[in-house]
């Protein structure tokens, strides 16, 4: 019974029947509404000249946050009146269906959750749902913690409940608005295994966070449906990157909706909504004279009268912060009458420096209440702004008698709050402030020591909790400079983030993990924790900024020595390397270094006894070849990985190489065959590769094969295919998230729907797939997708626009390297060239004359047969018929199959017309 007197409490006990509690009215007040009371009235108690007031505790109310009933909920909210108006006048608003954002800055301690606390009891018996959210300092690196928090309080989750429990208490609390699927991701967010009940979504990591924030959307709305919607969000300058990208999608979302948003930051945060017409934001500032004598003298009313000269103290030494007010008010009346000048008096008056000052007058009130209550203060705050009774007495030195009278008095001064008793008591500080003032008091060596004991009950007391959110358990061990176990739970927290798409988080805590090991004596153990977690660096880095990122290369450089330094020569992480290093150099268009990395990655995989490493380093190869425009090279590479490709052997390089090796070979052979001259063999090495892929049912390597055997069917002038391809892929990767291949399928698509005539809409798919291709970093197709947007520019009539971006793709294959469509440009240059009002014949030759060479040079038979038949068509119109003939009948007659292809009965058709 906090905050009575023994004496007292026991009296009152005995009120109440066997197996009830009674407390007196000032412990009424301090639990506020975390319990259902009930009121006995005033009692005439023994020893007692005046009635005491009673009240009989029936059970936990349901609150769902901690924070709910207590936080700044006794101190008066002074000075404010212009500002509760507005939030008021926002909530009336926001009732009405015109969603509105408040956005409260201030300093620490200014009072900003105060004043969302006055909303809130102001509107307390309107119908409504109340959604607080809360970000911490510790958490920062956690994807989406405090919509997990809210989550868990709303369910109603206890400690000893089950999985089968909490689903149960999930779907109670989700099932109305939920659509297929949703549970399943939010249950895996919450790191609770579905089950057969609710299976894990088949998705990539991207499309699985998509589709998680688009449910978490979606019970906003169900709830806003039902009935207006306060939120709260506080502490938006210690928000995760995750829970930032939902809060973004939920700002834009509400301003139709029924819901009144009220979000709390340090003026530090930069907010990016302002200026949003639904958007408002109030700056509080500091108390002026009159407003902090007020606040003293309702504080003091509660506590104890205070003569002037202490009040106008109080006020100069507290200079408008309502927070150090409060703290230094309550500080002087503990002190007492004869010690309040002494209490003031050890504060320093420094008006510009409030949080100094403020840590002083804390700082007292710490020592006051003894050491032991001193003791569980530092060892909660080491645990975080909230913690366990639990945790609390795993953590810490004091036999459970000392624990709890020390807890007792912390709550008694208003510094923690405390729902539920103990074991399964839960505590939280009043204000970040207290419990930043009570880590301070700790000295290196038992911070540190207080610090392990924190990790180390963790892992042994709750192994579930540590499973899903390891960057805990890293961030004590690295406080208690345990650096190896800091840095493996980093790295742990690392892969976990990868594998749910949160890359920004993920790059965070494989930064922390890194940063540790500067630490570590240089040895080969060190050098190869360091290796892994580079890897996984590399993985985060490419999903979060594309393949061609600086960031990229670096990790991936750095990987590569230290490959070397840890004698990792030929393993798997070494062939993860070389293909990193390679991918990040072909997609980023610089074809040479690809061409130096695919040969050493083919030199190293020739020494394996394992299959899988040659497959990938010819496929490697050849691609780059393909794109380098060295066609007879290429195909000969693309044909042994082919033929290596063994379905059941090669299956788990999946996970490695991001796709199914073989299959990926597979489908580009299709490219290089066609280029060779050999249109039906690529028809059926693309129909193969899709039936692969659709058979081993894997989303990146389908998404791959549908992008790679439209480009063929583009090749191939097969508009239909093209376009049955473009669409398949366009809807694949809108699925499961895979943008690079999604921008790949638009361009698909408006190549082919400038082909049907409908030019205009043509353009604008390419352009729109061009531009988000680009935008993951990639540039090694920017000279196929110009070349395909100056054709349908061409077929919209705009002759000039195509030929600037033919000249753009030209200028692109030049500084990159990426010279495979070298040839087709200059044919098509030609081609519109022709078409001006005044075109110049010997410019339109030269190109047509330039496509011819450089097909011929780089073996591309295809391309080489389209630009002799541009060419014979030209010479056919001078009468120079002959000359036509002998051009293209030899090379027509080369061909041994593609008959029925457009390019071929093109070429046949010239022929005939010249026989």
């Amino acid at each position: 019974m906090v905050g009575e007197t023994p004496n007292l409490a026991a009296r009152l006990q005995a009120l109440a029947p066997p197996g009830t509690l009674v407390v007196a009215d000032s412990t009424r007040r301090q639990i506020g509404k975390l319990f259902e009371i009930q009121d006995l009235g005033p009692q005439a108690l023994a020893g007692f000249a005046e009635p005491q007031r009673a009240w009989r505790v029936i059970g936990e109310s349901g609150v769902l946050s901690r924070f709910e009933a207590l936080r700044s909920g006794n101190a008066p909210l002074i000075g404010r009146d212009e500002e509760l108006d507005l939030l008021l006048r926002r909530w009336r608003q926001a009732k009405s269906g015109a969603g509105r954002v408040v956005l409260v800055s201030g300093e620490p301690g200014i009072g900003k959750s105060r004043l969302t606390a006055a909303l809130s009891a102001h509107i307390e018996s309107e119908p409504h749902t109340r959604l607080r959210y809360f970000c911490s300092p510790h958490d920062q690196e956690s994807a989406l913690y405090p919509f997990i928090g809210q989550l868990e309080r709303a369910a109603g989750f206890a400690r000893d409940d089950t999985t089968a429990t909490k689903l149960d208490k999930l779907e109670a609390l989700l099932g109305d608005g939920a659509e297929p699927g949703d549970l399943s991701l939010i249950a895996e967010m919450l790191s609770l295994s579905g089950g057969e009940r609710f299976p894990p979504l088949d998705l990539s990591p991207q499309r699985k966070k998509e589709r998680t924030l688009s449910a978490l959307l979606r019970q906003l709305l169900a709830l806003a449906r039902r009935q207006p919607v306060f939120m709260i969000f506080e502490d938006l300058h210690w928000i995760d990157p995750t829970s930032r990208e939902l809060l973004d999608l939920t700002v834009e979302k509400i301003s139709d909706l029924p819901v009144l948003l009220v979000a709390t930051y340090r003026p530090e945060f930069q907010p990016p909504w302002v200026g949003g017409s639904q958007v408002t934001v109030v700056a509080l500032n500091r108390l002026g004279r009159n407003e902090g004598a007020m606040l003293v003298h309702q504080l003091a009313g509660n506590l104890g009268a205070l003569p002037p000269d202490i009040v106008d103290e109080i006020v100069e030494r507290t200079d408008g912060v309502p927070l150090f007010v409060e703290e230094l008010t309550k500080a002087v009346v503990e002190a007492g009458a004869d010690r309040s000048h002494a209490s003031i008096s050890a504060v320093p008056a420094s008006s510009l420096a409030v949080p100094a000052t403020l840590h002083a007058s804390l700082l007292g009130r710490l020592d006051r209440l003894g050491p032991s209550a001193k003791t569980v203060a530092q060892t909660g705050a080491a645990i975080g702004r909230d913690f366990s009774h639990e945790l609390l007495a795993a953590a810490g030195q004091l036999a459970e008698p000392e624990l709890q009278e020390a807890l007792r008095r912390l709550v008694k001064a208003g510094l923690v709050f405390q729902r539920g008793m103990p074991p399964a008591a839960e505590y939280l500080f009043k204000h970040a402030l207290v419990q930043d003032t009570a880590y301070s008091t700790l000295l290196r060596g038992p911070r540190q020591a207080l610090h392990r004991r924190i990790a180390e009950a963790l892992e042994q007391r709750y192994p579930e909790s540590v499973e899903a959110r390891p960057e805990i358990v890293a961030h004590h061990y690295g406080e208690a400079a345990i650096a190896d176990k800091a840095i493996a739970y980093w790295h742990r927290a690392g892969k976990s983030s990868v594998a749910k798409s949160a890359v920004h988080e993920a790059t965070a805590q494989l930064r922390r993990g890194l940063g540790l090991l500067d630490g570590l004596p240089k040895t080969r153990e060190r050098n190869q924790l360091e290796l892994d977690i580079h890897v996984t660096l590399v993985s985060a880095l490419m999903a979060g900024k594309g393949y061609a990122n600086p960031e990229v290369f670096a990790a991936l450089e750095r990987a590569n020595r230290l490959v070397t330094e840890t004698a990792s020569v030929g393993t798997p992480l070494h062939f993860s390397v070389l293909y990193g290093l390679w991918v990040s150099n072909f997609a980023g268009g610089a074809i040479a270094a690809a061409l130096e990395h695919a040969t050493n990655f083919l030199s190293s995989a020739q020494s394996q006894p394992s299959s899988g490493p040659l497959l990938v380093g010819h496929h490697t190869l050849a691609l780059s070849l393909t794109y380098g425009g060295d066609y007879r090279a290429a195909l000969a590479h693309f044909e042994t990985a082919a033929s290596l490709y063994r379905p059941d052997e090669h299956r788990d390089d999946v996970f490695r190489y991001g796709q199914d090796i073989g299959v990926s070979a597979l489908v580009v052979l299709s490219l290089a065959l066609w280029h060779r001259g050999y249109p039906d063999q690529s028809a059926r090495a693309a129909d193969r590769a899709l039936a692969y892929s659709r058979e081993l049912g894997h989303a990146h390597t389908l998404a791959y094969t549908l992008a790679v055997a439209g480009q063929a069917a583009v090749l191939a002038r097969d508009v239909a295919t093209a376009c049955a391809y473009g669409n398949d892929c366009v809807a694949l990767t809108s699925e499961h998230g895979l943008f690079h291949w999604a921008a790949y399928g638009r361009v698909l698509q408006g190549w082919a729907d400038a082909q049907k005539g409908e030019a205009t809409t043509g353009i604008a798919h390419i352009r729109d797939g061009l531009v988000a291709f680009e935008a993951t970093g990639a540039r090694v197709t920017t000279p196929l997708f110009l070349t395909l947007l100056g054709e349908a520019l061409a077929l919209a009539g705009k002759l000039e626009e195509g030929l600037t971006a033919l000249d753009d793709a030209l200028a692109t294959a030049a500084g990159s390297g990426v010279r495979g469509w070298d040839a087709e440009i200059h044919r098509l240059r030609a081609e519109l060239t022709a078409r001006l009002p005044y075109p110049d014949p010997t410019k339109v030759e030269d190109s047509f004359r330039t496509a011819l060479a450089i097909a011929r040079e780089q073996g591309a038979r295809g391309y080489e047969l389209r630009a002799a038949t541009s060419l014979a068509r030209l010479w056919r119109k001078q009468g120079r018929c002959g000359e036509a003939r002998d051009l293209l009948a030899p090379l027509y007659n080369w061909f041994t199959e593609g008959f029925d292809t457009p390019d071929l009965i093109d070429a046949k058709r010239l022929l005939d017309e010249l026989a």
